[in-house]
């Protein structure tokens, strides 16, 4: 196929873009839909990637996997919820949290539905498609798992603040502000491979099975 040239590099950060814009267009979508107007107000409720770039987690990270030959992953401009506004508060807000990564799943079931009904025919005459459909899989599931990881501020981290009881959650919330530190050091000690390894490979193989 493509792998290592640089028109596959190309193909993964296009898709990273597109499927970071819907992962927080969906974030905005279902807080719309639950009550909270604020996110569509400011133009989030939208799939222009312009809206939700965020320069560190959209263009650097995702740059610096891509020349390291590391799995490409990243995150945009989070979407901002007003909690008060949702009809059900905190339980409305464990639906628009797990929306983003929801909506990375369904990208990623997609994809592997194209790539299992593609006949052979297709991979001789259009291998790009089939390595966008491959290149959308797996970094749809990488965000979906990436995201679940139960640490503010990713969206596991949100689902698990609204199901907490409120003796728990208030402990909890004092880890928001050194989440995105703790993340760091996850990254750099290699524990977020070690994390987010093993339930990856398994939806990857689950989803993969149909076409081996």
């Amino acid at each position: 196929m493509l792998q290592g040239d640089i028109g596959l590099q190309a193909l993964s950060f296009l898709v990273l873009i597109f499927s970071l814009s819907v992962h927080e267009a969906a974030h905005a979508w279902s807080a719309w839909r639950l009550g909270d107007p604020l996110a569509k107000s400011l133009g989030r409720l939208s799939l222009n990637p312009a809206v939700h770039v965020d320069p560190l987690g959209t263009l650097l990270l995702p740059g610096l996997a891509i020349a390291m030959g590391a799995p490409v992953i990243g995150w945009a401009k989070p979407v901002p919820v007003n909690i008060h506004a949702l009809r059900r508060g905190r339980r409305d807000f464990v639906l628009v949290s797990a929306a983003g990564p929801g909506s990375n799943l369904a990208i990623a079931v997609v994809a592997a539905l194209g790539l299992a009904l593609s006949g052979a025919a297709l991979y001789q005459t259009a291998p790009l498609l089939v390595e966008g459909l491959y290149t959308a899989l797996r970094i749809n599931l990488l965000l979906a798992v990436f995201n679940m990881i139960p640490l503010p501020p990713l969206d596991g981290g949100n689902v698990l603040a609204g199901i907490l009881p409120a003796s728990a959650l208030a402990t909890f919330e004092r880890v928001r502000p050194w989440g995105i530190f703790i993340l760091y050091g996850m990254m750099l000690t290699g524990t977020l491979g070690l994390l987010i390894g093993p339930p990856y490979v398994f939806l990857l193989r689950l989803l993969t099975s149909p076409m081996s």
